[in-house]
């Protein structure tokens, strides 16, 4: 009879909860009211990829719905400010800062979008930085798509937090 080899397991970890989920698996608001205020940032981005000569249909400023970048920026602002309408378990936060940039990169062709949203309270801001970039690369790809129906929107993600009781975050260089 062949031996059969001992496995030496280490202790499982636990693994991670959902904090809107409840025990019956109803989904439910986290009370944020025991959770200090601290200053909190998170920073997204994401891209929006299209031919070369719709982006220099932006760059000179000739697309027929106007200023896309500047539209972009205001949607994105506006988006940032109203995620808790958007996202069902979201907490309303009074945002203290929203900046939102967008690049052209020729290399892609396209925009690169990046939110920073900043807040002071008891819950993080990362919701709000997320769909500040989502809502901006829509409005652009929204102000173009009459010069071109391909533009792609691509690589929505988190690229750093700071503040709040789980510390901070920064993507690994794979991720970005």
């Amino acid at each position: 009879m062949a031996k059969t080899a001992k496995s030496k397991s280490k202790p499982e970890a636990t693994p991670p909860t959902l904090t809107h989920i409840g025990v019956s698996g109803e989904a439910w608001m986290v009370d944020v009211s025991e959770k200090p205020a601290t200053e909190r940032v998170a920073v997204a981005e994401g891209r929006v990829v299209m031919k070369k000569a719709t982006l220099e249909l932006i760059l000179s400023g000739d697309a027929k719905k106007g200023d896309v970048l500047g539209t972009a920026r205001v949607a994105g602002i506006m988006a940032a400010k109203r995620t808790a309408d958007l996202i069902p378990l979201c907490h309303p936060l009074a945002l203290s800062k929203v900046t939102l940039d967008i690049t052209p990169d020729a290399k892609l062709p396209g925009c690169i979008v990046r939110a920073t949203v900043k807040v002071t309270g008891p819950t993080g801001v990362e919701m709000e930085a997320l769909t500040a970039v989502s809502v901006a690369c829509l409005t652009i790809y929204d102000m173009i798509k009459a010069a071109e129906r391909g533009v792609r929107i691509e690589g929505i993600h988190l690229l750093a937090k700071t503040g709040g009781k789980s510390g901070d975050y920064v993507a690994s260089a794979s991720r970005k």
